[in-house]
C-alpha cells in the first residue's frame, strides 16, 4: 500500500503522498531528540544487568513494542508533543551516589561476568545490586554508578576526562539520585545524615547539590527517617538537617543552580571535604564551577591550581587570595589545600550612609579636588586581575616595607616579624619562612582588594573625561599599570559628582583590610610570603597623602 502511494501519479494520490511521513523521517526525528538527552555514556539495564552503551540502548528501544507503535501511528506529522515524553520515561535514569567502601565492581568486572547480577556474591557487589532493584521498584530502566559505569583503565583516559566534566550534568538531568549511606544503621535518627560519612567526600557535594529528585537509604536500603515521600528534597525535616549542617539556606539545596552561591561560598562548602585522588579535590568541583578545565590524573596539587587560576582568570575574582597557610607549588598566590577555605574571611566595617557622609566631609577639607581625583582615576584604571603561564598578575595598591625585623623568639616554626611600611606604619605577622632583614627593601605589603575599595560605583566613569599625569613615585618597577586602562560602563546617577565619588574611594582605602606580603625576586617578579594568620592592618587612617597611594600591577610567581 506504501509503496504504490509512493509511486502513484494520480493527483489526489501526490496530494496524499505530500502529507505523508515515512516511517524513516519519524524515526529520524526520534533519533534527534534523544541525541538531546544528556545522558551518561554507559548505563546499567536493570532487568538484564548488563552495561549498555549509547548504540545498545538506541537498539533495545527501537525493539520496544511503545517505539513501532509510536512510529507507525505517525504518518501526517511528526508529533514532538508524544515523541518527548515517551523518550523521557524510555531514557530516564538514576544515578547512584555513595562512599566507596573498598574494591567496588569495576566496568571490568561487570563486562567480564556480563552482568551485575552475576557478579561473585560480596558485600560490595550486593550493594550495586540492591541499587539496581530499588531503581526497578522506583519504575525505571536505567541506572547509573561510578564504581562500574566509567571505564578507568589507561586505553580509556579521554573516556573517564569527559565523564568527570559530564558528571554535575548527569545528576542534574537524572529521574533520581538514591544516596546509599553505609554507616547509617537502621531503624535511622534525625541527625545521622548530617554526620555520616557520606558528607566528609568530595563527590558528594555535588551528588547533594545538582539533582533535582534524590531519596536517602540507610545501610538496610530503607528510606531514610522512613520518609517515603516523592522527593528528599521536598521533606523540610531532611533538608533542614542538611542546611543546619553545610551552612546554606534550605532552598538553595533544593534547586541549587552555580550561580546561586559566590566562590568563597562554593569554596568553603568544599574545604571540609576530602578525596582519596588528589585531583578530585579539584574536578569534583568542575559543575559547581562550570569550570572548564580538563581533567589529568598525575598533575596532584596542580588541578586546584588549575581551578583557582580559571576563577580568577574569568572575571577576575581575586577573593581566592584571602587566605593563609601554606602556598601552592602552582603559584605562591594560591595555597596549597582548600582546606584554608574554612577560614572566615576578613570584612572591614561597613562604611555606608551616615558613616560614609560624615568622613567625606572630613576628607574634603584636606584632600583637594585634583588629588582625589587623580587617585580616584589610577585605581579605577587598574585592569582585571589575570593569569599566564601560572603567573598571576594582580592589580593592587603597594606599601613598600622600610625596615624589618623580628618581634619575639621562634616557637616552633612559627617567627612573629614587625615591619615598618610607609603608609601603613608598624605591621606584625607570623610566618615559618626565614626573611632577610637585611634587605627590607625587597618586601611589600599589597591591598589586592580593588573592588572593594572602588565599592558600589565600581566601573563608573566621570562625567568629564579627566586626564591625570602618573605621578613618578606611584610606580615601583617602571609603571606596568600606568598604561593599562579599562573601558568603563555608562554614567553614575547624577546626585554623586564625580569629586565625591572620589572622595568615598579615598574613605574606603582608610579601613583596615587584609594584607598580602610579597618578597621581590631577582628578575623582578615577587612571590607571595605565606603567613600563619591573616594579616590585618589599619588601613591608611584619616591622614592619607598622595604619596601613600602606590598603584602597581604585580607579576607573581
Amino acid at each position: 500500500m506504501l509503496h504504490r502511494i509512493e509511486q502513484s501519479h494520480d493527483p489526489e494520490t501526490i496530494q496524499l503522498r505530500k502529507n505523508y511521513i515515512s516511517p524513516s523521517d519519524t524515526i529520524a526525528a526520534i533519533e534527534s531528540i534523544v541525541r538531546e538527552i544528556c545522558c551518561p555514556f554507559v548505563l546499567i539495564d536493570v532487568t538484564t544487568g548488563r552495561l549498555c552503551d549509547e548504540t545498545e540502548r538506541m537498539r533495545i528501544f527501537k525493539a520496544d513494542p511503545r517505539f513501532k507503535e509510536l512510529v507507525s501511528s505517525m504518518t501526517k506529522k511528526v508529533d514532538e508533543t508524544r515523541i518527548q515524553p515517551l523518550v523521557k520515561k524510555f531514557f530516564g535514569y538514576v544515578m547512584f551516589s555513595h562512599a566507596w567502601q573498598g574494591k567496588e565492581p569495576s566496568f571490568q568486572d561487570v563486562n567480564q561476568a556480563n552482568s551485575v547480577w552475576d557478579l561473585p556474591d560480596t558485600l560490595l557487589n550486593k550493594k550495586l545490586r540492591d541499587f539496581c532493584l530499588e531503581t526497578r521498584r522506583l519504575g525505571h530502566g536505567w541506572a547509573w554508578s561510578d564504581t562500574c559505569c566509567i571505564d578507568k583503565s589507561p586505553s580509556s583516559i579521554h573516556n573517564l576526562s569527559e565523564s568527570l566534566t559530564l558528571m554535575y550534568k548527569w545528576y542534574a538531568n537524572s529521574a533520581a539520585t538514591l544516596v546509599y549511606l553505609a554507616g547509617v544503621a537502621h531503624p535511622s535518627k534525625p541527625g545521622d545524615l548530617p554526620r555520616s560519612i557520606w558528607m566528609t567526600r568530595a563527590w558528594t557535594l555535588q551528588e547533594l547539590l545538582s539533582p533535582k529528585v534524590i531519596f536517602f537509604y540507610d545501610s538496610e536500603w530503607k528510606l531514610y527517617l522512613g520518609d517515603n515521600g516523592e522527593n528528599h528534597k521536598q521533606s523540610p525535616g531532611i533538608m533542614q538537617e542538611l542546611a543546619d549542617a553545610i551552612k546554606i539556606p534550605r532552598g538553595t539545596i533544593v534547586t541549587f543552580s552555580p550561580d546561586d552561591l559566590g566562590v568563597r561560598e562554593k569554596l568553603r562548602l568544599a574545604s571540609t571535604r576530602r578525596a582519596t585522588r588528589e585531583e578530585d579535590v579539584a574536578y569534583s568541583l568542575i559543575g559547581i564551577f562550570e569550570s572548564d578545565i580538563r581533567p589529568h590524573y598525575g598533575e596532584r596539587s596542580d588541578a586546584l591550581g588549575h581551578l583557582l587560576e580559571e576563577i580568577v582568570a574569568r572575571k577576575g575574582e581575586v577573593t581566592v587570595l584571602g587566605w593563609s597557610g601554606k602556598s601552592s607549588s602552582y603559584n605562591s598566590c594560591l595555597p596549597a589545600s582548600i582546606s584554608v577555605y574554612s577560614q572566615i574571611p576578613y570584612t572591614p566595617p561597613s562604611l555606608e550612609g551616615e558613616e560614609m557622609e560624615t568622613r567625606v566631609a572630613e576628607l574634603r577639607v584636606k584632600f583637594p579636588q585634583e588629588l582625589a581625583l587623580s587617585i580616584y582615576k589610577q585605581i579605577s584604571n587598574l585592569p582585571p586581575a589575570r593569569f599566564s603561564s601560572r603567573r598571576l598578575y594582580l592589580p593592587c595598591i603597594v606599601f613598600p616595607v622600610r625596615k624589618l625585623s623580628i618581634q619575639e623568639l621562634p616557637r616552633g616554626n612559627e617567627k612573629l616579624y614587625r615591619a615598618k611600611a610607609f603608609g601603613l606604619g608598624d605591621v606584625e605577622f607570623t610566618t615559618a619562612g626565614d626573611l632577610p632583614l637585611n634587605k627590607p627593601n625587597k618586601f611589600v605589603f599589597a591591598h589586592p582588594w580593588i573592588r572593594q575599595i572602588r565599592g558600589p560605583s565600581d566601573g563608573v566613569l566621570w562625567d568629564g573625561d579627566l586626564e591625570c599625569d602618573a605621578d613618578p613615585d606611584l610606580d615601583l618597577n617602571g609603571g606596568a599599570a600606568s598604561d593599562a586602562v579599562v573601558p568603563l560602563p555608562a554614567v553614575p546617577a547624577p546626585q554623586v559628582d564625580d569629586y565625591t565619588r572620589a572622595l568615598q574611594m579615598v574613605a574606603r582605602l582608610s579601613q583596615p583590610f587584609s594584607a598580602l606580603l610579597f618578597m621581590q625576586q631577582p628578575n623582578g617578579e615577587y612571590k607571595r610570603v605565606a603567613a600563619e594568620n591573616k594579616i590585618i592592618v589599619s588601613g591608611l587612617g584619616t591622614n592619607i597623602t598622595f604619596k601613600d597611594i602606590r598603584v602597581k600591577v604585580l607579576e607573581i610567581l
